[in-house]
Protein backbone atom coordinates (compact mmCIF):
# COMPACT_ATOMS: atom_id res chain seq x y z
CA UNK A 1 0.00 0.00 0.00
CA UNK A 2 1.31 3.49 -1.05
CA UNK A 3 1.40 6.23 1.03
CA UNK A 4 -1.05 8.23 -0.65
CA UNK A 5 -3.41 5.01 0.03
CA UNK A 6 -2.72 4.62 3.91
CA UNK A 7 -3.11 8.19 3.91
CA UNK A 8 -6.60 8.13 2.75
CA UNK A 9 -7.56 4.88 4.67
CA UNK A 10 -6.41 6.73 8.07
CA UNK A 11 -8.17 9.91 7.21
CA UNK A 12 -11.56 7.48 6.47
CA UNK A 13 -10.67 5.71 9.75
CA UNK A 14 -10.88 9.33 11.64
CA UNK A 15 -14.17 10.14 10.17
CA UNK A 16 -15.56 6.71 11.21
CA UNK A 17 -14.57 7.21 14.89
CA UNK A 18 -15.60 10.90 14.04
CA UNK A 19 -18.67 10.07 12.87
CA UNK A 20 -19.67 7.18 15.60
CA UNK A 21 -18.26 10.00 18.42
CA UNK A 22 -20.98 12.35 16.98
CA UNK A 23 -23.91 9.24 16.43
CA UNK A 24 -22.67 8.93 20.09
CA UNK A 25 -23.04 12.11 21.37
CA UNK A 26 -26.68 12.67 19.51
CA UNK A 27 -27.97 9.60 21.10
CA UNK A 28 -27.16 11.17 24.76
CA UNK A 29 -28.29 14.10 23.83
CA UNK A 30 -31.81 12.26 23.09
CA UNK A 31 -31.59 11.03 26.20
CA UNK A 32 -31.16 13.94 28.15
CA UNK A 33 -33.59 15.73 26.18
CA UNK A 34 -36.25 12.78 26.69
CA UNK A 35 -35.95 12.96 30.95
CA UNK A 36 -38.03 15.28 32.09
CA UNK A 37 -39.06 17.61 35.60
CA UNK A 38 -42.38 15.64 36.83
CA UNK A 39 -44.23 18.52 38.48
CA UNK A 40 -46.52 17.36 41.62
CA UNK A 41 -48.98 19.27 43.39
CA UNK A 42 -49.94 18.12 46.73
CA UNK A 43 -51.59 19.94 50.28
CA UNK A 44 -50.34 19.53 53.52
CA UNK A 45 -52.23 16.43 54.43
CA UNK A 46 -53.31 12.96 52.40
CA UNK A 47 -51.43 10.32 50.67
CA UNK A 48 -48.72 12.68 48.27
CA UNK A 49 -47.89 14.16 51.58
CA UNK A 50 -46.51 10.68 52.63
CA UNK A 51 -45.44 9.86 48.88
CA UNK A 52 -43.14 13.48 49.72
CA UNK A 53 -41.38 13.00 52.96
CA UNK A 54 -40.42 8.85 52.12
CA UNK A 55 -38.71 10.06 48.85
CA UNK A 56 -40.33 6.91 47.22
CA UNK A 57 -41.33 8.98 43.96
CA UNK A 58 -37.86 9.86 43.41
CA UNK A 59 -36.93 6.69 43.39
CA UNK A 60 -39.09 5.42 40.73
CA UNK A 61 -38.84 8.07 38.51
CA UNK A 62 -34.73 8.09 38.79
CA UNK A 63 -34.38 5.25 36.07
CA UNK A 64 -36.97 7.19 33.55
CA UNK A 65 -33.95 10.02 34.02
CA UNK A 66 -37.08 11.97 36.01
CA UNK A 67 -36.24 14.46 38.68
CA UNK A 68 -39.74 15.37 40.66
CA UNK A 69 -40.61 19.08 42.03
CA UNK A 70 -43.27 19.41 45.00
CA UNK A 71 -45.60 21.96 44.67
CA UNK A 72 -47.53 22.52 47.58
CA UNK A 73 -51.31 24.27 46.96
CA UNK A 74 -53.94 25.14 49.93
CA UNK A 75 -56.74 23.58 48.52
CA UNK A 76 -57.90 20.73 46.10
CA UNK A 77 -59.92 23.53 43.13
CA UNK A 78 -56.85 25.63 43.49
CA UNK A 79 -54.66 22.30 42.76
CA UNK A 80 -57.03 21.49 39.97
CA UNK A 81 -56.48 24.73 38.34
CA UNK A 82 -52.64 24.78 38.36
CA UNK A 83 -53.41 21.16 36.65
CA UNK A 84 -55.74 22.44 33.85
CA UNK A 85 -53.77 25.45 33.22
CA UNK A 86 -50.19 23.07 32.87
CA UNK A 87 -48.32 24.21 35.92
CA UNK A 88 -48.41 21.03 37.06
CA UNK A 89 -48.54 17.09 35.95
CA UNK A 90 -50.08 15.70 38.83
CA UNK A 91 -52.65 15.99 41.98
CA UNK A 92 -54.36 14.66 44.67
CA UNK A 93 -57.86 16.06 45.77
CA UNK A 94 -60.95 14.37 47.20
CA UNK A 95 -64.32 13.81 45.11
CA UNK A 96 -65.73 16.74 44.20
CA UNK A 97 -63.00 18.83 42.67
CA UNK A 98 -62.51 16.70 40.02
CA UNK A 99 -66.36 16.68 38.87
CA UNK A 100 -65.60 20.46 38.80
CA UNK A 101 -62.91 20.92 36.77
CA UNK A 102 -63.79 18.55 34.26
CA UNK A 103 -66.74 20.43 34.11
CA UNK A 104 -64.42 23.61 33.38
CA UNK A 105 -61.60 22.33 31.45
CA UNK A 106 -62.81 19.41 29.21
CA UNK A 107 -60.22 16.82 28.28
CA UNK A 108 -57.33 19.22 30.56
CA UNK A 109 -57.00 16.16 33.02
CA UNK A 110 -57.57 12.25 33.44
CA UNK A 111 -58.79 10.30 36.96
CA UNK A 112 -55.25 7.94 37.58
CA UNK A 113 -56.61 6.29 40.70
CA UNK A 114 -58.60 6.14 43.70
CA UNK A 115 -58.11 5.79 47.32
CA UNK A 116 -60.47 3.66 49.84
CA UNK A 117 -63.66 4.95 51.65
CA UNK A 118 -62.63 7.58 54.37
CA UNK A 119 -66.19 8.76 55.76
CA UNK A 120 -64.96 10.03 59.19
CA UNK A 121 -62.36 11.96 57.62
CA UNK A 122 -64.99 14.92 56.64
CA UNK A 123 -67.59 16.65 58.60
CA UNK A 124 -70.17 19.46 59.12
CA UNK A 125 -69.04 20.90 62.46
CA UNK A 126 -71.21 23.04 65.04
CA UNK A 127 -70.41 24.60 68.28
CA UNK A 128 -70.90 21.44 70.95
CA UNK A 129 -72.88 23.79 73.30
CA UNK A 130 -74.89 25.61 70.32
CA UNK A 131 -78.67 24.74 69.16
CA UNK A 132 -78.07 23.09 65.88
CA UNK A 133 -78.81 19.38 66.60
CA UNK A 134 -79.93 18.41 63.61
CA UNK A 135 -79.00 19.47 59.68
CA UNK A 136 -82.11 20.58 59.18
CA UNK A 137 -81.68 23.36 61.75
CA UNK A 138 -78.99 24.99 59.85
CA UNK A 139 -82.03 26.62 57.46
CA UNK A 140 -81.22 30.06 57.83
CA UNK A 141 -77.87 29.99 58.99
CA UNK A 142 -74.34 30.18 58.19
CA UNK A 143 -72.11 27.68 57.03
CA UNK A 144 -68.81 27.91 55.51
CA UNK A 145 -66.67 25.79 53.37
CA UNK A 146 -64.22 26.33 50.27
CA UNK A 147 -66.35 26.35 47.21
CA UNK A 148 -65.47 23.13 44.99
CA UNK A 149 -63.80 20.96 47.24
CA UNK A 150 -65.34 17.56 48.98
CA UNK A 151 -66.96 19.17 51.85
CA UNK A 152 -68.92 21.27 49.19
CA UNK A 153 -70.71 18.24 47.75
CA UNK A 154 -70.89 16.96 51.47
CA UNK A 155 -72.88 19.86 52.56
CA UNK A 156 -75.22 19.28 49.34
CA UNK A 157 -75.58 15.83 50.09
CA UNK A 158 -76.28 16.34 53.63
CA UNK A 159 -78.53 19.16 53.12
CA UNK A 160 -80.52 16.92 50.44
CA UNK A 161 -81.35 13.86 53.02
CA UNK A 162 -82.79 16.37 55.58
CA UNK A 163 -85.00 17.57 52.71
CA UNK A 164 -83.42 21.54 51.86
CA UNK A 165 -81.12 23.09 49.36
CA UNK A 166 -78.53 24.95 49.34
CA UNK A 167 -80.26 28.05 48.41
CA UNK A 168 -81.77 27.24 52.39
CA UNK A 169 -78.61 28.25 53.86
CA UNK A 170 -75.87 31.00 54.07
CA UNK A 171 -72.51 29.98 52.49
CA UNK A 172 -69.38 31.61 53.10
CA UNK A 173 -66.72 30.54 50.84
CA UNK A 174 -63.48 30.40 53.17
CA UNK A 175 -60.18 28.23 52.90
CA UNK A 176 -59.45 26.29 56.42
CA UNK A 177 -57.37 28.53 58.15
CA UNK A 178 -59.77 31.25 58.09
CA UNK A 179 -62.86 29.32 57.89
CA UNK A 180 -61.61 27.93 61.62
CA UNK A 181 -61.06 31.13 62.90
CA UNK A 182 -64.37 32.25 61.79
CA UNK A 183 -65.66 29.09 63.61
CA UNK A 184 -63.89 29.68 66.60
CA UNK A 185 -65.00 33.19 67.26
CA UNK A 186 -68.57 32.39 66.38
CA UNK A 187 -69.27 33.96 63.21
CA UNK A 188 -70.57 31.56 61.33
CA UNK A 189 -72.84 28.47 62.58
CA UNK A 190 -71.18 25.81 60.84
CA UNK A 191 -68.18 24.59 59.23
CA UNK A 192 -67.45 21.83 56.49
CA UNK A 193 -63.96 20.52 56.60
CA UNK A 194 -61.69 17.32 56.35
CA UNK A 195 -58.61 16.24 58.13
CA UNK A 196 -56.45 17.40 59.87
CA UNK A 197 -58.30 20.46 60.39
CA UNK A 198 -61.49 18.55 61.61
CA UNK A 199 -59.17 16.15 63.95
CA UNK A 200 -57.73 19.91 65.24
CA UNK A 201 -61.12 21.01 65.81
CA UNK A 202 -62.31 17.77 67.45
CA UNK A 203 -59.60 18.32 69.76
CA UNK A 204 -60.50 21.51 71.63
CA UNK A 205 -63.28 20.30 72.66
CA UNK A 206 -65.73 22.44 71.32
CA UNK A 207 -67.19 21.15 68.37
CA UNK A 208 -69.72 18.87 67.67
CA UNK A 209 -69.86 16.95 64.61
CA UNK A 210 -73.38 17.76 63.02
CA UNK A 211 -73.11 14.73 60.16
CA UNK A 212 -69.80 12.96 58.48
CA UNK A 213 -69.69 11.16 54.89
CA UNK A 214 -70.97 8.18 56.07
CA UNK A 215 -74.14 7.24 54.18
CA UNK A 216 -73.56 10.49 52.10
CA UNK A 217 -70.35 9.98 50.05
CA UNK A 218 -67.29 7.88 49.87
CA UNK A 219 -64.53 10.70 50.48
CA UNK A 220 -62.31 8.99 48.57
CA UNK A 221 -59.30 10.72 47.32
CA UNK A 222 -58.12 10.12 44.25
CA UNK A 223 -54.67 10.60 42.13
CA UNK A 224 -55.10 13.01 38.53
CA UNK A 225 -52.87 13.46 36.14
CA UNK A 226 -52.51 16.08 33.37
CA UNK A 227 -54.32 14.27 30.39
CA UNK A 228 -51.08 16.00 27.92
CA UNK A 229 -49.05 14.41 30.48
CA UNK A 230 -50.73 10.70 31.08
CA UNK A 231 -50.53 10.29 27.26
CA UNK A 232 -47.07 11.30 26.37
CA UNK A 233 -45.21 9.58 29.34
CA UNK A 234 -47.77 6.51 30.69
CA UNK A 235 -44.48 5.04 31.87
CA UNK A 236 -44.23 7.71 34.56
CA UNK A 237 -47.45 7.60 35.78
CA UNK A 238 -47.05 4.12 36.19
CA UNK A 239 -44.15 5.21 38.11
CA UNK A 240 -46.24 7.07 40.18
CA UNK A 241 -48.88 4.34 41.20
CA UNK A 242 -46.09 2.24 42.11
CA UNK A 243 -44.89 4.81 44.70
CA UNK A 244 -48.25 5.35 45.74
CA UNK A 245 -48.58 1.20 46.33
CA UNK A 246 -45.36 1.41 48.22
CA UNK A 247 -45.74 4.04 50.74
CA UNK A 248 -48.66 2.50 52.83
CA UNK A 249 -45.63 0.28 53.84
CA UNK A 250 -43.53 2.80 54.41
CA UNK A 251 -46.22 4.61 56.40
CA UNK A 252 -46.18 1.83 58.74
CA UNK A 253 -42.86 1.31 59.67
CA UNK A 254 -41.99 5.12 59.37
CA UNK A 255 -45.32 6.51 61.49
CA UNK A 256 -43.33 8.31 64.14
CA UNK A 257 -40.91 10.35 61.45
CA UNK A 258 -44.33 10.48 59.43
CA UNK A 259 -46.38 12.23 61.67
CA UNK A 260 -43.49 14.70 62.85
CA UNK A 261 -43.41 15.44 59.40
CA UNK A 262 -46.78 16.46 58.94
CA UNK A 263 -47.29 18.08 62.78
CA UNK A 264 -44.36 20.32 61.66
CA UNK A 265 -45.94 20.76 57.84
CA UNK A 266 -49.38 22.03 59.28
CA UNK A 267 -48.33 23.45 63.10
CA UNK A 268 -50.65 21.02 64.61
CA UNK A 269 -49.83 19.06 67.69
CA UNK A 270 -48.92 15.15 66.81
CA UNK A 271 -51.92 13.86 68.63
CA UNK A 272 -54.07 15.68 66.22
CA UNK A 273 -51.88 14.46 63.34
CA UNK A 274 -51.82 10.35 64.67
CA UNK A 275 -55.62 10.72 64.69
CA UNK A 276 -56.12 12.15 60.91
CA UNK A 277 -53.42 9.91 59.71
CA UNK A 278 -55.63 6.52 61.66
CA UNK A 279 -58.47 7.75 59.22
CA UNK A 280 -56.17 8.10 56.47
CA UNK A 281 -56.53 5.27 53.51
CA UNK A 282 -52.73 4.94 51.80
CA UNK A 283 -54.20 2.03 48.87
CA UNK A 284 -54.34 3.33 45.38
CA UNK A 285 -56.46 1.32 42.85
CA UNK A 286 -56.95 1.99 39.37
CA UNK A 287 -59.85 3.73 38.73
CA UNK A 288 -63.35 1.01 37.95
CA UNK A 289 -66.66 0.89 37.18
CA UNK A 290 -68.31 0.84 40.68
CA UNK A 291 -65.81 4.29 41.26
CA UNK A 292 -66.78 6.22 38.67
CA UNK A 293 -70.42 6.03 39.12
CA UNK A 294 -70.17 6.97 42.57
CA UNK A 295 -68.42 10.31 41.19
CA UNK A 296 -70.92 10.43 38.31
CA UNK A 297 -73.65 10.26 41.51
CA UNK A 298 -72.01 13.74 42.62
CA UNK A 299 -71.69 15.03 39.17
CA UNK A 300 -75.21 14.72 38.51
CA UNK A 301 -75.87 16.35 42.11
CA UNK A 302 -73.45 19.30 41.59
CA UNK A 303 -75.31 20.14 38.09
CA UNK A 304 -78.77 19.60 39.53
CA UNK A 305 -78.11 22.06 42.10
CA UNK A 306 -76.41 24.27 38.81
CA UNK A 307 -73.21 24.40 39.77
CA UNK A 308 -71.47 22.94 36.68
CA UNK A 309 -71.32 24.99 33.44
CA UNK A 310 -71.93 21.71 31.72
CA UNK A 311 -72.79 18.18 32.40
CA UNK A 312 -70.00 15.72 32.90
CA UNK A 313 -69.84 12.20 31.91
CA UNK A 314 -66.58 10.70 34.45
CA UNK A 315 -65.75 7.85 32.16
CA UNK A 316 -64.53 10.48 29.56
CA UNK A 317 -61.56 11.57 31.97
CA UNK A 318 -60.58 8.09 33.27
CA UNK A 319 -56.90 7.06 32.03
CA UNK A 320 -56.81 3.75 30.43
CA UNK A 321 -52.88 3.71 29.77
Amino acid sequence: MTNHSMARTGLAGRRAVLAAGLSLLAVGHGARAAARTVRVGYQRYGTLIVLKHSGLLEQVLAPLGHDVVWSEFVAGPQMLQALAAGAIDFAETGDAPPVFAQAAWPDRLVYVGHGARAPQGEAILVRASGPITQVADLKGRSIAFNRGSNVHYLVLAALAKAGLTIRDVHVVNLVPASARAAFDMGRIDAWAIWDPYLAAEQATGGARVLADADGLTGNRQFLLASRAFAEADPPAVRAVLQALSRSHDWARTHQPDLVAAIASDTGLPPDVIRVAVARLPLAVSPMDDGVAAEQQAIADLLSGNGLLPARVKVRDAMWTG
